[in-house]
């Protein structure tokens, strides 16, 4: 019985420590999109035209796999639905809008305050306990992101474009709420939606959106077979748009949903706060956007942050759970990793 148990939590262990490998992943290609995008907006193409082209070239990417899973329209048509518009085509829509009305950096501090909203759903909405590392964390990547974004750079800001960034933030919690779905099914022992199949229909979904919203007949289109100029030097048009659609979006999105299957939405918002760390050093590297110490600061307590939040247990299931009531249910209850 105890090797039993020492097995069980091995596994547990080395689930976590993979789920956390994969959110790293996601964040480090989440956060090349913009070094990538920068580029080729600087270079005349409309941001929005860059979020279709990103977006409209995944789904044709994960086509293959929406047919293989097809079978997911009938059975999570609102999942399929509530992904694309919040997860794909809301979050990246918004983000683009706010960016162009206020700074960047106020934008992206907005939008990442997603981790801590993502604490709220899970305990004001959901009812979850959540751990107080995991509160902590949540504010020490706050903390940290308001100096890797330098935010009392901006001191007056266009209150359409603030509303724009929160709304991309809502969208965010949206991507990691949605993204949990499979684990509550696995635990009540339901059918476990594949995350493959959930992210293709997304794709799919969110470019049909962004369509109608960025109007793509009236690109541009030469700018693509031309260069782009990174930090001075000329770089084909068509690789950083490969960059964008294979790393920065359908890498990102995969190893993102699964790695929030196997940690909780909570945990994967923090160490999603990463991206914006990477984004900013991506920044500095190629583009040649250096940073300063303040930022470098900031680095630093986003990293102490997502530290603290993933290595914390999953707070203790509620007092009027049964003993008989099966492990795995009790785990997804509570809000810890799957």
């Amino acid at each position: 019985m105890h090797g039993s148990k020492g097995s069980q939590e091995s596994q547990g262990t080395s689930g976590r420590g993979f789920g956390l490998g994969l959110a790293l992943v996601s964040a480090l290609a989440f956060g090349g999109s913009g070094v990538a995008a920068k580029p080729l907006i600087e270079a005349g193409l409309d941001p929005l035209h860059v979020v279709w082209l990103r977006v409209a070239g995944a789904a044709l990417v994960m086509l293959p796999v929406a047919w293989r899973h097809r079978a997911l329209v009938r059975r999570r048509p609102l999942l399929l639905l509530g992904f694309g518009l919040l997860a794909v085509a809301g979050v990246q829509a918004c983000y683009f809008a706010a960016i162009s009305r206020i700074p960047v950096g106020v934008a992206l501090l907005i939008e990442y305050l997603a981790p801590a909203l993502v604490l709220g759903w899970v305990r004001f909405v959901q009812r979850k306990p959540v751990t107080r590392a995991a509160a902590l964390g949540v504010v020490l990547a706050a903390g940290g992101l308001a100096c890797v974004v330098e935010v009392w750079a901006g001191l007056s800001f266009d209150v359409l474009g603030l509303l724009l960034a929160l709304a991309a933030a809502c969208c965010q919690v949206g991507y990691f709420v949605l993204s949990d779905q499979g684990s509550d099914a696995g635990a009540s022992g339901g059918e476990v939606p594949d995350p493959f199949g959930v992210i293709a229909y997304g794709l799919l979904i969110g470019a049909v959106v962004l369509t109608v919203v960025a109007r793509p007949w009236g690109m541009d289109w030469s700018v693509l077979a031309g260069d782009a100029a990174m930090n001075g030097t000329a770089v084909p048009a068509w690789l950083l748009l490969c960059w964008i659609v294979l790393l920065a979006t359908v890498v990102a999105y995969v190893t993102g949903v699964v790695s929030v299957r196997r940690l909780s939405p909570q945990v994967a918002g923090v160490v999603a706060c990463l991206e914006a760390v990477i984004a900013t050093v991506l920044a500095w590297v190629l583009l040649g956007e250096h940073l300063s110490a303040p930022q470098l600061t900031g680095g630093a307590v986003v990293l102490v942050g997502a530290f603290i939040a993933q290595s914390s247990k999953p707070a203790a299931p509620a007092p009027e759970q049964t003993a008989a009531e099966p492990a795995e249910t009790a785990l997804s209850r509570s809000g810890g990793a799957v």
